[in-house]
């Protein structure tokens, strides 16, 4: 839903419940700036029409009553709209504390804190309480890349994007056009599922490789949503989490730490080198190459072949 719209929506409810008395179309116009810049009497009627059915459509009861002087009026009592209590027990709440926490973002932190005070309020145990002076727990998901909020807020709207994109192999940015699904944070990083719309398939995109500015275009997807998108596993699969090989490499004496961290085994080969046998799945060449000329492929052949072209592409970008 586009911002001038939610809005919209959001003040005319406001006025529809803050009434004691039924208002006609006339006041609700002249209450709300967004139908005073709506132009022709039929604009306002068309776009008020669609609001009203839009925020029934939400669940709010909205009721036209005619008044004395015959116009039609409109109000939402508040006894019709008002949700029963909610309830909580221990676990939920220290639960919904704890995601309360998690997020550090300023254009989040506002909506969290408040959701806390009303935890609070509901009864949230004080040694559940994440904020507590006694809590152990400091759950953090940190996005620093400045692609973040305008990707979630793409993925929320469902908004097509632009975007430069420098792969691991590549030595300039390419353009990229994406509708995007889902975020998700793997082992402190940020990563974005969508659809490549240059490719036509499935993407994953590492936040931190996103050049420039994000930019939101118009117009619908033209790609399904899938119901789950696999992000962690796609990465994973890059990263040889699902692999069902084994590879042999070179690595340099004392570089390499995520490699040393997967090995099966490491023999020490003299000269600053030590040979290890890592897992080999999809995307582990990828890999290798951002260690540059700390990594020499052994075996199979075949990783070997594709860790070169890669790192000649790179060469001749």
């Amino acid at each position: 839903m586009a911002i001038a719209k939610a809005e919209r929506l959001m003040n005319l409810a406001l006025c529809l419940l803050g009434t004691r008395r039924p208002l006609s179309k006339r006041e609700l116009r002249e209450s709300i700036e967004a139908y005073l810049e709506a132009g022709s009497d039929d604009s306002f009627n068309r776009m008020f029409e669609r609001d009203k059915d839009d925020l029934r459509e939400l669940g709010l009861v909205i009721e036209t009553v005619e008044n004395l002087d015959g116009d039609v009026g409109y109000l939402a009592r508040r006894d019709s709209n008002r949700l029963p209590p909610i309830t909580l027990d221990a676990e939920e709440a220290a639960a919904l504390g704890l995601a309360a926490k998690v997020w550090q973002q300023a254009r989040l932190a506002g909506a969290a804190s408040g959701a806390l005070q009303k935890l609070r309020a509901a009864g949230l145990p004080e040694e559940m309480d994440p904020y507590g002076a006694h809590s152990a727990l400091e759950p953090r998901i940190p996005a620093h890349e400045a692609s973040f909020e305008p990707l979630m807020l793409a993925c929320r709207d469902r908004r097509p994007v632009v975007f430069d994109y420098r792969k691991a192999t590549a030595a300039r940015p390419e353009q990229r056009h994406v509708e995007p699904w889902a975020l998700e944070c793997w082992r402190g990083h940020w990563y974005l599922a969508g659809w490549d719309r240059d490719r036509g398939a499935e993407r994953v995109f590492r936040l931190s490789r996103i050049t420039g500015k994000v930019r939101a275009r118009a117009g619908k997807y033209t790609a399904d949503v899938p119901d789950v998108v696999t992000v962690r596993e796609t990465v994973a699969s890059w990263a040889g989490e699902s692999a069902d090989r084994t590879a042999r490499i070179r690595l340099r004496a004392g570089a390499g730490y995520p490699l040393r961290a997967k090995a099966g085994s490491v023999r020490e080969l003299g000269d600053g080198w030590d040979e290890l046998e890592i897992p080999y799945g999809h995307g582990l060449d990828a890999w290798l190459v951002e260690f540059g000329p700390d990594v020499v492929v052994l075996e199979p052949a075949e990783l070997r072949a594709d860790v070169v072209d890669r790192l000649r592409a790179v060469a001749k970008g």
